[in-house]
């Protein structure tokens, strides 16, 4: 019994460690279990992060290679700057070697007109041998009016006295005219060496507005080209020409002088300066309705007239 019962204590023993040996084996089974999906899951995060690298790394093979192609056009770039900047160089050399060739002709020109000056073929000159001209003709013109006998000298000339003013021709060709008269603009012209200085535009807006500005310009003209052949004077036309983008083609009539201002020169000033060129004493009209360039050219000595009376004398050429 004793045996027996020894044998049922042994036997239950080994069926409680045969239990705990099975609980343990479960439990082994489920921590490897689990461990085996840990490292399941770890090995496929490794995969999926070692995809990704192997993406990356094409990605940046490709970055480089498109670099090294960068860099590849960058250099072609670069040597076809250098060769247009080495082109430019060379058409920048040429310029200036052209230039120079320019500058020692105009060097030489001027070269030309101070030996031209220093023989006495000055502006002054010019100017000065005009006057002499004109009051050389004006006197002769006087003469031939006025009936004049020779002059000779006589004893009571040499006494010193206070002789009566004498008359100007610009008063001897303006009596008894009113200023819209057309004959005050013939007796003006008949004056020896007289000078028409004609504001164009001016007149041919007050005459004429509604033809295009060609057509104002050589209907003036053609006028002048009558007038300058019917008195002889001397005629130049001015125009503005600082809004032109181009020089007019304009062939100007015999004997009329055709000047365009220069850009930012407005025609009333090139007439002011024609005015002032003149020689005192030169018998100077100057045809304009602009008040400032009246009074402008009756300060230089010249004579205003208003475009009206230009345009009446015209329409009987």
């Amino acid at each position: 019994e004793v045996q027996r019962a020894d044998a049922e204590r042994a036997d239950e023993e080994s069926r409680r460690e045969l239990e705990r040996l099975r609980e343990e084996l479960a439990q082994a089974r489920t921590q490897t279990k689990n461990e085996t999906e840990r490292l399941r899951g770890e090995l496929d995060a490794a995969r999926k992060e070692a995809d990704g690298l192997q993406r990356k790394l094409r990605s940046a093979l490709n970055e480089v290679k498109r670099g090294e192609a960068a860099v590849r056009r960058g250099k072609a770039e670069t040597e076809t700057v250098r060769t247009e900047a080495a082109a430019r160089i060379s058409a920048a050399e040429s310029e200036t070697r052209r230039l120079r060739a320019r500058l020692g002709e105009a060097e030489a020109s001027v070269e030309a007109s101070r030996r031209a000056a220093r023989e006495g073929r000055s502006v002054e000159d010019m100017r000065l041998r005009l006057l002499l001209d004109t009051v050389l003709d004006a006197a002769r013109g006087l003469r031939r009016e006025l009936a004049l006998p020779p002059s000779s000298i006589r004893p009571a000339d040499s006494v010193d006295a206070v002789e009566p003013g004498a008359m100007s021709p610009k008063d001897i060709a303006a009596r008894a005219l009113s200023d819209t008269d057309p004959a005050l603009l013939d007796q003006l012209l008949a004056l020896p060496q007289a000078h028409l200085i004609v504001d164009g535009y001016n007149v041919t807006k007050t005459g004429y507005p509604q033809l295009p500005l060609e057509k104002q310009r050589l209907r003036l003209l053609g006028g002048l080209a009558v007038l300058a052949a019917q008195s002889g004077a001397e005629m130049t036309c001015v125009f503005d020409g600082a809004e032109l983008a181009a020089p007019v083609l304009l062939a100007p009539p015999r004997g009329v002088r055709v000047l365009f201002s220069k850009p930012g020169v407005t025609a009333d000033e090139l007439i002011r300066q024609l005015a002032r060129a003149e020689p005192p004493g030169r018998p100077v009209v100057v045809v304009s309705t602009d008040r400032e360039v009246a009074d402008g050219v009756a300060k230089a000595g010249a004579r205003p007239v208003a475009s009206v009376l230009l345009l009446k004398r015209l329409s009987r050429v």
